[in-house]
């Protein structure tokens, strides 16, 4: 039994911080003796379920999973039943929504809400089969509060009157973790032809200068892997406490306000959200033990259009910083989780969403165009996309057609040993070269006279990229002096730096060389700031470091301004009860 469209009539209710309404679903039996349809939910109210004609039908919840929910079991009439309604509710604690009071807003006037589905939260806010193996179109009529506008992973239209009720449609099938909402003051900017940002008014203009090059991105992006099959590619800055830097949300993609820094140097997250739009929307993971297939190919384009739009070296350092970061993640990460479908079926889903994931199949991917050499591999993946198009594969699926395109084609360039070793084996292939850049030289040449003892101000970092700083905070040595600390910053000001990726990296420095004059800052940081890549490694070396009071004071008031899905992370790994 496949669900193959969603027609959703929902209401936004602010007050009560829930969605109520109904879902429709479209059936296709794949075998006509069926008479259940089972359905994926987490804390939904179920208020009643009916056929196309009314007919009312039976439903029953199993026991509650932890993590996956209750499945919903649906009794379906006989014969044949196409269509079947289910009228429901979410709750305000639901994992998939985060709605924010108006003071956490920027404008301070009107509420805000916002949904993330990936990868197992759909079920929070729509009763559906909640996979991504399964693809659906859907169709919705949403009606908030007259003065707010919704905007949702469908065609969206600026012009649309704030009158309460908007309409969308998605008419190609997706998958269901794509599904996504956004309720709010939102205002709307065009920065291309295909391309235009929507987000809360006082940051439209920034916004718009920062993601300026998005239509320059989306013609290089179908230079290497085809047409945009999405029609436009418009995008939504959402409040701080998004818990990702981006999502790659069909045609409006979700990105977090800590990119707009006034320099483009974090816009490499606009090409990440964009190239999923070819590896991920297009081609997508049929299960999560599969998603490095989304995430591999995804990291090495976004290198690509770096390239393409910002140049050789920037697209080189930053290779170079996600090859840090994999090693990193891999010094931690236990041996057997480090293939790439590290089996997470059994566990949590979200669990898979960690650098490694991300970083290695990169460097697969990188190694595969350095055997292949550039042209050969830009026409396997021109054809790899082609291939499965709107399909969801499996690790053994792609395998399978690497056998018979790279191997077939390429035999003197690798063998299946090699492929084999590289998506099952542990860490990374013996005689792996990793990435470098010249242009870390210098950095290298200042770090080097700063640990042999030069004042900071004597340091010649004229023109240093933010990615110059990052690789020279991550180079610094576990144990510094204090004095060596407050040189730093005395001279760079790291601690107030505006950019969230450099004043994260100097944190981290800082708290596990107990500098405590970061500590107000730090709490400010990590109570304006909700992005998980940030608050996880913070509160972490928090804890490591043995500030277990700061910690707890710090988070007691930070909670309450954090997405749920990152809420439910923290309170696990920092054993804090929720209450």
């Amino acid at each position: 039994m496949q669900v193959t469209h969603v027609s959703l009539d929902l209401v936004v209710d602010f007050d009560a911080q829930r969605l109520s309404g109904s879902a429709t679903l479209t059936l296709n039996y794949l075998e006509h003796k069926v008479t259940e349809l089972w359905l994926d939910s987490r804390d939904l109210t179920v208020l009643s379920v009916t056929a196309a004609n009314d007919e009312p039908l039976d439903y029953v919840f199993s026991e509650m999973n932890p993590i996956l929910g209750r499945k919903l079991c649906i009794h379906l009439p006989k014969p044949y039943c196409e269509k079947v309604c289910i009228f429901y509710q979410t709750s305000p604690t639901a994992q998939g929504l985060q709605w924010l009071m108006p003071e956490q807003t920027a404008g301070k006037c009107l509420p805000y809400l916002f949904s993330q589905s990936q990868p197992i939260n759909a079920r929070s806010w729509i009763p559906l089969q909640d996979t991504p193996k399964a693809r659906i179109t859907f169709d919705a009529k949403v009606q908030v509060p007259k003065g707010m506008r919704a905007v949702m992973s469908a065609m969206n239209s600026p012009q649309t009157p704030l009158d309460g009720e908007f309409y969308f449609e998605m008419e190609l099938p997706i998958p269901t973790h794509l599904m996504a909402l956004a309720v709010g003051d939102i205002a709307f900017k065009t920065v291309g032809l295909r391309c235009g940002v929507y987000t809360e008014p006082s940051m439209l203009s920034a916004a718009a200068a920062e993601f300026e090059d998005t239509e320059y991105m989306l013609e290089v992006a179908e230079s290497l892997l085809g047409p945009y099959a999405w029609g436009r590619y418009d995008m939504i800055i959402l409040p701080p406490s998004f818990p990702f830097g981006g999502m790659e949300n069909p045609r409006l993609a979700f990105l977090t306000p800590t990119l707009i820094v006034g320099d483009k140097s974090l816009v490499s997250t606009v090409a990440h959200e964009l190239a999923h739009s070819w590896t991920g929307n297009l081609v997508s993971n049929a299960t999560w033990r599969d998603l490095w297939l989304n995430e591999g190919f995804t990291t090495y384009f976004t290198n690509r259009i770096v390239e393409a739009v910002y140049g050789k070296e920037q697209a080189e350092l930053e290779w170079v910083l996600e090859f840090g970061r994999l090693k990193e993640e891999m010094a931690s990460l236990p041996k057997d989780k480090q293939t790439l479908p590290s089996n997470v079926q059994r566990d949590d889903p979200n669990l898979a969403f960690n650098r490694f994931t991300y970083d290695k199949a990169s460097m697969f991917v990188h190694d595969l165009e350095r055997r292949l050499g550039r042209i050969a591999f830009d026409a396997f993946l021109f054809n790899y996309v082609k291939q499965f198009a709107f399909q969801a594969i499996t690790t053994e699926v792609f395998v399978e057609y690497a056998k018979q395109t790279l191997l077939q084609l390429h035999p003197d360039k690798i063998t299946e040993a090699e492929l084999l070793t590289w998506i099952y084996g542990e860490g990374l292939p013996k005689g792996y070269c990793a990435p470098t850049s010249s242009s870390l030289d210098k950095v290298d040449d200042a770090l080097a006279l700063f640990l042999q003892g030069t004042a900071a101000n004597r340091l010649m970092v004229k023109g240093w990229r933010v990615h110059h700083w990052q690789y020279f905070l991550s180079q610094l040595p576990e144990v510094i002096s204090q004095i060596q600390l407050m040189d730093l910053d005395d001279t760079f000001h790291f601690t107030q730096s505006s950019n969230a990726e450099i004043a994260c990296d100097w944190f981290r420095v800082a708290i596990r060389n107990h500098y405590d004059p970061i500590l107000p800052t730090l709490s400010a940081f990590l109570n304006r700031i909700g992005r998980g890549k940030f608050v996880r490694s913070l509160y972490a070396e928090l804890q490591v470091a043995g500030y277990h009071k700061e910690l707890a004071g710090i988070y007691a008031k930070a909670r309450p301004t954090y997405h749920p899905s990152i809420q439910a992370q923290l309170d696990k790994a920092l054993n804090i009860s929720a209450e």
